[in-house]
């Protein structure tokens, strides 16, 4: 009867051996490369960037007539939870505490300034233009100054991110950001700054036009 080895004893095939031992060596040298310890020879392991996005397309156009008068830049934190009812946090559930940077801009539509809108007396030195009330345009959010601060995930989460093409997705968070952060323009004074200014602007433009005396009225008739 032929001996038979042991299988924890047998010999792995030759070609086996081989390759594991180039790619020991290989890693060994990666190693080397990276911590610096060949000089003058370049880190033929390092990573490099390359930016192969195309070219944008030009989807709309469209004329703007609004005056960007006054421009607030706002700051929230934003606590969002989500729990399961019938589990504990600690297996079904997400926290996560997001501070959230943006800018809201306040604007005059100066395309309502119709002829109905402006009187102009004789001599022309007086002048009076009715604007409709300055409005809040939509919040954005700086990616760049926005982050979050901390994130906890029960542990069903954390498996199902193991599978998620987006894990720890803040979207959520971030939609909420901007939400409180366009409440918050609607409660500041940042119309009220956009129409003074715009007052401002217009005073000057028309004085260096000739005009003694200019009147500007907001209404949204």
């Amino acid at each position: 009867m032929a001996h038979e080895e042991p299988r924890g004893e047998r010999r792995r095939p030759r070609w086996l051996r081989t390759l594991t031992a180039v790619v020991a060596v290989l890693a060994a040298v990666g190693l080397l490369f990276r911590a610096g310890l060949v000089p003058g020879v370049p880190d033929l392991f390092g990573e490099e960037t390359h930016d192969r996005t195309g070219p944008a397309l030009l989807e709309s156009l469209r004329d703007i007539s609004r005056y960007d008068a006054a421009s607030g830049t706002f700051q929230v934190v934003v606590d969002l939870e989500k729990d399961a009812k019938f589990l504990p946090d600690a297996v079904r559930g997400t926290r996560t505490l997001y501070v959230g940077v943006g800018t809201v801009d306040a604007y005059v539509d100066l395309g309502e300034l119709g002829e109905e809108r402006v009187t102009v007396n004789e001599e022309r030195t007086e002048a009076t233009l009715v604007l409709p009330h300055a409005r809040l345009g939509d919040p954005a959010l700086d990616a760049d100054r926005s982050y979050a601060v901390a994130k906890e995930r029960g542990l069903l989460d954390r498996l199902g991110d193991l599978f998620s093409g987006n894990p720890g997705d803040e979207r959520a968070v971030q939609r909420l950001a901007v939400d409180h952060i366009g409440e918050a323009a609607q409660e500041s004074e940042l119309t009220a700054r956009a129409e003074a200014n715009t007052t401002s602007m217009l005073r000057s433009l028309l004085s260096s036009l000739g005009f003694e005396r200019v009147t500007v009225r907001y209404d949204d008739r």
